[in-house]
């Protein structure tokens, strides 16, 4: 076994050569690749403006799509219509994270006992994985109401979400999955060890240090979801698409297409920012401790 001064001397070597390389990131060399990288994107849009800005159909172009006088007309009535969007989004999100998660855990018990149990979850997680989003609104918000069954909601925007939510908890389930797989079977060794039962163990123990894990991948897969909630337009849902296409046919003018994609944007660039400083944070974290390990 290595001394501990050997240790030490690993430690200062590794912080060594990690203040070296942040240091020649951050120097000279690091700000000229920043300048240079910035350069080359500002003379690539310069370039871009300047030939869509010269081409034979941009007149029309900016006619049709990027009208001042319908943006503003249209503006009220399209973000009254987002907050459906938004509705229906926070509606699902807090739905999916904890059937996802039931459905991961069920899906990561051991044993033949829970073999009907787990490949129930497989199943379901592979259909729903597999079925485009479209056709399960389709289908539950046009099919179900027609039914006539006796207090079986009709309202398309209940099973729009409601599709929302069994398209998006077969993927969300796989990212707990991940996340509950990378914590190291001796966690759960350790735990059993001390007397936890399986549950508990789970519980815990496992669940928290998986969550944590896949907190960005999670946000990420939350960004899509915002997105596809315009998909819920298709079955006569009034949301901001489909808010546009009613501003498009009147006006015959594409710019409210334009203002509901702001909106769509306004909402998923933050998200993923934040996805983006949260997947950066845990980065670092984890290159810290393998430094004092």
């Amino acid at each position: 076994m290595a001394s501990e001064g050997d240790r030490r001397a690993g430690l200062e070597v590794a912080d060594s050569r990690r203040s070296r390389v942040l240091g020649s990131l951050s120097g000279a060399d690091g700000r000229r690749g920043v300048a240079i990288a910035l350069l080359s994107t500002i003379v690539f849009l310069v370039i871009v403006v300047v030939v869509v800005a010269n081409s034979p159909g941009w007149p029309a172009v900016h006619k049709g799509f990027f009208s001042w006088h319908y943006f503003k007309s249209s503006f009220p009535e399209i973000a009254r219509a987002f907050l459906l969007n938004c509705k229906i989004f926070l509606i699902a999100e807090c739905l999916i994270l904890p059937f996802a998660l039931l459905i991961a855990v069920l899906r990561s018990l051991p044993g033949p006992v829970f073999f009907p149990l787990r490949a129930l979850a497989i199943v379901y997680a592979d259909f729903f994985r597999g079925v485009p989003t479209i056709l399960v609104i389709s289908i539950l918000a046009l099919g179900v109401p027609g039914l006539e069954l006796s207090g079986v909601p009709t309202s398309v925007v209940f099973w729009g979400i409601v599709a929302l939510v069994l398209i998006y908890s077969a993927y969300v389930s796989e990212v707990y999955r991940a996340g509950i797989e990378s914590v190291h079977p001796s966690q759960e060794a350790a735990a059993r060890s001390l007397g936890l039962t399986r549950w508990q163990t789970m519980r815990k123990v496992i669940l928290p240090q998986a969550v944590r894990r896949v907190i960005p991948p999670l946000l990420n897969d939350f960004i899509g979801l915002q997105k596809d909630t315009a998909l819920v337009g298709i079955v006569g849902a009034l949301e901001a698409f489909n808010q546009s296409q009613i501003d498009v046919a009147a006006t015959f003018n594409f710019t409210p297409y334009l203002v509901a994609a702001v909106l769509f944007v306004a909402i998923t660039i933050p998200l993923a920012r934040f996805t983006d400083w949260l997947i950066e944070r845990d980065r670092r974290r984890r290159q810290a401790e393998g430094l004092h390990a």
